[in-house]
């Protein structure tokens, strides 16, 4: 919804009423048939432009590699390159250089991602959102449906508090960098960007 105002205005209106469009009459609705659709792809043998893509249970939550084939060919700007950061074992300080590339990336419009959990395991992910200038993450909690700010000190010191998970284990971030690529495939609601 972000990268594509058509998509958003059938999320939020349900027009216009492309084929293949999940079926939902309420933009709630239609966020959540949506939804299903883009973890089909994550978690599926095809991802983003039919790419092989590692299978993943459904009952485990969404894929890292599938989350950045997801960004990169559907809810990003057309050529924009995505990287996975391991956040979980990194230091003090490699967190704040990670806390801070992630504000830099999204500050230039591209969402993010990132998998929190506990110390055994990542259990949950949000979206980051591109800021509104401050030194700190807009995060959308699906957890809550709510954007709420995330703070340097709440990743570093690891109390991150979204949806009751604390620890940051995976960035699925822009990597700064685009290219210039077209897409094999018209985009529609069934297949749009998210």
């Amino acid at each position: 919804m972000h990268v594509d105002p058509v998509f958003a205005g059938w999320v939020r209106t349900g027009q216009p009423n492309l084929p293949g469009s999940p079926v939902g009459a309420t933009p709630g609705e239609r966020f959540a048939a949506y939804e299903r659709v883009v973890m089909r792809r994550t978690n599926g043998l095809f991802a983003g432009e039919h790419r092989l893509n590692l299978p993943w249970p459904r009952r485990l939550g969404t894929p890292p590699w599938g989350a950045l084939r997801e960004l990169e060919y559907g809810a990003a700007r057309l050529g924009t390159q995505y990287t996975l950061d391991v956040l979980r074992v990194d230091g003090e300080e490699d967190l704040v250089g990670s806390f801070d590339t992630l504000v830099d990336v999204v500050a230039e419009g591209e969402p993010a991602l990132l998998y929190v959990g506990n110390e055994l395991t990542p259990r949950h992910v949000v979206l980051v959102l591109p800021g509104d200038g401050d030194r700190m993450l807009d995060v959308y909690d699906p957890g809550n449906g709510r954007v709420t700010h995330l703070r340097r000190d709440a990743m570093v010191e690891r109390r991150l508090a979204l949806s009751g998970w604390d620890v940051p284990w995976i960035a699925v971030r822009p990597t700064g960098l685009r290219s210039v690529r077209s897409r094999a495939y018209a985009p529609a609601p069934g297949a749009a960007p998210a």
